[in-house]
């Protein structure tokens, strides 16, 4: 662990006055350049529109609400409209600078806050939060959108009892993420995930740990995802499906050779949309002594027990 991470310092954000800051940005900005002991910003109830930016330069630090519900980061930024106090120069154009919030800073985590992208549905790619870096967590924590929802771009991220929602790749990027007992809402017909895994080398991929999916209706209409790049890495593990997931489960972005290198898993799911009988043809089969490498704190890092995720689990 890096030296100073067991202290913790403390910062206040309230919108109606009564705290160190009035607004989340100002209290990012207020922590130190490179700094290595954790900084808890603790939000007070409110709704708090403007788009917020973690620079690389800035790791250990915590965004903790009180209640998601009534802790909410929110902007409409889109791919082709995007208002931000940062220049393009920084934070990049199109889908990868849209994020409501933009987090560059390792070793980021998020606890009881809610990530919105209020771009209404139509707005194309409306991303609520970009991550961009390695070892992060999100506990009981939602993303709310339509398109791009939760860009997992790169990086180790682990997200924990969470709600994310969205119609069209509303889970995209090239992050390897653990996904462990989340609720993902299909709002309208699309995709739920768009992970662009590269190479066979590649250890990214994203993993979804005994989970619910729900979608608005029983109509089938959403596929579980389908290839942003050719080796895309995709498992569904113990989850639970409604009837809202099509048979079919898995789409490949009309380019068929993608089926030859796309790594879709399913295993041992179950509910209404869980039936395998009709997917894909190249639906993936993992086999019971291969769910190890997959299912746990393992996939996101070797050694779980003795790096940064035994501070997320023990709720730093």
């Amino acid at each position: 662990m890096a030296e100073g991470e067991l202290t913790q310092r403390v910062l206040r954000v309230a919108e109606n006055g009564g705290a160190h800051y009035s607004d989340v940005q100002t209290a990012i900005d207020a922590v130190a350049l490179h700094n290595k002991q954790r900084v808890v910003i603790e939000i007070m109830p409110g709704v708090y529109k403007q788009p917020l930016y973690i620079p690389k330069t800035k790791n250990f630090i915590t965004l903790r609400g009180f209640r998601r519900e009534d802790t909410i980061l929110t902007w409409d930024n889109t791919a082709t409209r995007i208002n931000h106090h940062q220049d393009e120069s920084v934070i990049g154009s199109g889908t990868f600078a849209c994020g409501s919030v933009i987090v560059e800073g390792s070793d980021f985590i998020a606890e009881e806050i809610t990530f919105e992208n209020s771009a209404p549905q139509g707005s194309g790619q409306a991303v609520a939060i970009r991550v961009t870096a390695d070892r992060c967590a999100f506990y009981n924590c939602r993303f709310l959108g339509w398109q791009d929802t939760a860009y997992l771009n790169h990086g180790r991220q682990y997200l924990r009892d969470c709600y994310i929602e969205g119609s069209v790749d509303f889970i995209c990027g090239n992050a390897t993420a653990l996904l462990e007992h989340c609720h993902i809402h299909c709002k309208a017909s699309g995709w739920i995930t768009a992970q662009s895994r590269r190479s066979e080398d590649d250890s990214s991929g994203y993993v979804f740990l005994r989970c619910v999916i729900t979608g608005n209706g029983e109509r089938s209409y959403a596929y579980l995802g389908r290839p942003w790049e050719s080796f895309a890495r995709v498992l569904f593990a113990y989850t639970w499906m409604d009837g809202s997931i099509t048979p079919l489960g898995w789409h490949n972005w009309d380019s068929p050779e993608k089926e030859e290198t796309a790594c879709f898993y399913e295993y041992r799911c179950f509910g209404p949309g869980s039936d395998c009988s009709q997917r894909v043809k190249w639906l993936k089969i993992l086999e019971d002594d291969k769910i190890d490498q997959y299912a746990g704190l393992s996939f996101i890092d070797p050694n779980p027990h003795k790096t940064w995720l035994t501070w997320f689990t023990n709720g730093l």
